[in-house]
């Protein structure tokens, strides 16, 4: 099974009125059956927050 392209968004800037961080990233369907979260960095926030699997 190849693996997936997914698209992570940042869940704290819309709270505080920024625009919205967004990464791809890939996954293994088969591993990881759950969303997908990690800390990435957020250039509008100047921080690391966390990023959530979107559908997309």
């Amino acid at each position: 099974m190849p693996r997936e392209h997914i698209i992570l968004e940042c869940t704290e800037a819309r709270a505080e009125g920024k625009p919205v961080s967004r990464y791809m990233s890939t996954r293994d369907k088969k591993q990881q059956p759950d969303r997908v979260e990690k800390k990435k960095y957020n250039k509008f926030l100047r921080r690391h927050t966390l990023h959530r699997e979107i559908k997309g």
